[in-house]
Parts: structure tokens; C-alpha cells; sequence
């Protein structure tokens, strides 16, 4: 038994019978006037009866025809109605949407932002993964991720959130007991908080490479933050992260004046070109929502020029970055 599974072929059938031309089908189809006839040629053949008796001045619909026509109408009416269900469903604003991100910077940062994303769109379903490893986006369902630097996945899309300046920095206590190094050869004097699962870590500036061991250790970023604040050490972390605790006093700066190497913040999706609204409304709501100067406004009664730990001197320089911080950039 015979199936038609040619719907282009039975689309232009009942264009050409419902608009009585072979040539206003295929305009209305968007293809040639050779490709319609052929396709309809197609149709006759593979059911190997003649739908429609051609003339030089007029089509006409043979019996076979007719019985197919009644079936086409319908066929394609519930076709056009099915890509008209799916275009809106990808258009509004529900369905499900799936996002990853490391631990410190999704539990400081974007719970509350995803909290005021689901205020604004409540039939938007949200799943938050914290998780420091890099997970298979496909393999987990996952819509957007939140990573630092480049992936080397060419089915992934990168744009830049935040340039994720980092700085070594302690806690006031701890600099009044041990001192504060005035060059990166005497962190080795000091205790150095690392966020590792070892006891030993390589720490990256322009100028050269740091070997950091017998240092304090933990696997998570946020215990390292907490050790830090408790006056155990010296820590690298992401600018963002202690800032508030900065401006508050509880952090302090080290060699503010030595830049650290770091790797971008980086929203990252699926390379898509049908990318459902709420992902787009989502990735557009973090990129306004996570400008630097946004996320970490100054206290107005502290004057910047007399802050003892060189965060003014950070201020300028995230003022510079604000522009570069949202360019798009593509893994390849």
C-alpha cells in the first residue's frame, strides 16, 4: 500500500487546485514555477493516476484529483495549524527553562536575580544547578549556562557576562598579625587560602607564574571566602564576590597595584537559530541586570579617595571595562 510522504508535493497540489494555477502556487510557496510542476509531475507519478489534465489555457481536476484535494485541504489546514501552535508556544513566555552555574556566583548573585526574572514571567518554570565542574548542556537539558573563560565546544555559545577581574586580598586582622606583602615573591611568607582539592595550586600573574603549596585548601570557593573573612590567609578571588566585603572593611586588598590573569564570565547557549523567547528575554534580562557598575554600587558616604585598599584605583578600571564586558564572542 501506497503513503504519501511527499508533503511539499501535496502542498503544492492543493495550492495549484485551490488557486486554479499552477504558477500563483508557486509564488504563494516561495519556489520556481519549474520546481512546482515537477513536484506535482512527482505526486502523479508515485500514485500513478493524473491529478490535474493540463491545457495551454486552463487545469482541470480529474476524479482522482478531486478525491485527493478533499483530503489535502484538510491535511495542510492542520499542518499550517500545527506551525502555528509551535511558533507561539516557542514565542510566549512559558515553558521551562534550565540554568547552570557555579556554586559561589549562583548562590551570591543569581538566585535573586532568577527571583526577580520569575516575579516578572511566573509561567516560566526555572531549574537552578549549582555545580563548580562543566556539565554536557545537551546531555542535561540544559538551557543556559554561566562559566568561566572559553569552551572549546563548537555546538556552544558564548557571550560575555562580566570580565571577572580577580584580586588577592585578607582580612584586616590577619595583615595586623602577619604583615602585607609588598611584592608577589613574599606571599610565600604567608598563608595563602587556594581553592583546590589540593594542598598546592599555581597562582597566574602577567609577569610570571606563582607556585603556591603548603597553603590552606578547600574545594569550594565560598569556604575559601569564609576562611579569608575569619583572618586565616591570603585569597584569590573574583572581584565581584568581595566587593561588598571591601567596601565594608572586612577585606582588604593585596598589591592592589598587580593585575591577576583571568578568564571571562561567560553566558553560554546552544547554538540555535530558533532559540525560544524566554531563553533570549533571560540572557538579555542577565546582560542588563550583571552590569559591574550595577551589581556594586559605591557607599555615598565613603569618599574613593580615601579607601585604604586601593579599590578606587579598581572603581576606574571597571569603569573602563563596562564597555567591553557584553561583546558577543563565539566558541569555535
Amino acid at each position: 500500500m501506497k503513503r504519501i510522504d511527499d508533503l511539499l508535493g501535496l502542498r503544492v497540489f492543493e495550492r495549484v487546485v485551490t488557486l486554479g494555477s499552477l504558477t500563483a502556487a508557486a509564488q504563494e510557496l516561495g519556489i520556481s514555477l519549474a520546481a512546482a510542476s515537477k513536484r506535482l509531475t512527482k505526486l502523479e507519478q508515485y500514485l500513478d493516476v493524473q491529478l490535474i489534465h493540463r491545457s495551454t489555457r486552463r487545469l482541470s481536476v480529474s476524479d482522482e484529483g478531486q478525491t485527493l484535494y478533499d483530503y489535502a485541504q484538510r491535511i495542510v489546514a492542520e499542518l499550517a495549524q500545527a506551525e502555528e501552535a509551535i511558533l507561539q508556544k516557542s514565542e510566549q513566555l512559558s515553558g521551562s527553562l534550565t540554568i547552570t552555574s557555579p556554586n559561589s556566583f549562583g548562590r551570591r548573585h543569581l538566585v535573586k536575580l532568577i527571583a526577580e526574572f520569575k516575579r516578572r514571567h511566573p509561567d516560566i518554570s526555572i531549574q537552578l544547578l549549582l555545580s563548580d565542574s562543566i556539565q554536557d548542556m545537551i546531555a542535561e537539558g540544559i538551557d543556559v549556562a554561566i562559566r568561566y573563560g572559553e569552551l572549546p565546544d563548537s555546538r556552544l555559545v558564548a557571550r560575555r557576562l562580566l570580565n571577572n577581574e580577580r584580586i588577592l586580598c585578607a582580612s584586616p586582622d590577619y595583615l595586623a598579625r602577619y604583615g602585607t606583602p609588598k611584592a608577589l615573591e613574599e606571599l610565600h611568607q604567608h598563608q595563602c587560602i587556594i581553592i583546590s582539592r589540593h594542598t598546592e595550586i599555581n597562582w597566574a600573574f602577567p609577569s610570571h607564574t606563582l607556585h603556591i603549596q603548603q597553603a590552606i585548601s578547600s574545594n569550594d570557593g565560598e569556604a575559601a571566602h569564609v576562611m579569608a573573612l575569619q583572618g586565616m590567609g591570603i585569597v584569590l578571588k573574583s572581584y565581584w564576590d568581595v566587593a561588598e566585603d571591601l567596601m565594608a572593611g572586612k577585606l582588604i586588598q593585596v598589591l592592589p597595584e598587580q593585575a591577576v590573569i583571568s578568564a571571562p564570565i561567560n553566558i553560554i547557549t546552544l547554538k540555535n537559530q530558533h532559540q525560544p523567547a524566554r531563553i533570549r528575554l533571560f540572557i538579555d534580562f542577565l546582560l542588563s541586570s550583571l552590569q559591574p557598575m550595577h551589581m556594586h554600587k559605591e557607599k555615598p558616604d565613603r569618599p574613593r579617595c580615601q579607601h585604604q585598599n586601593g579599590y578606587p584605583t579598581l572603581i576606574e578600571r571597571r569603569r573602563q571595562a563596562l564597555k567591553r564586558s557584553c561583546n558577543p564572542i563565539t566558541n569555535t
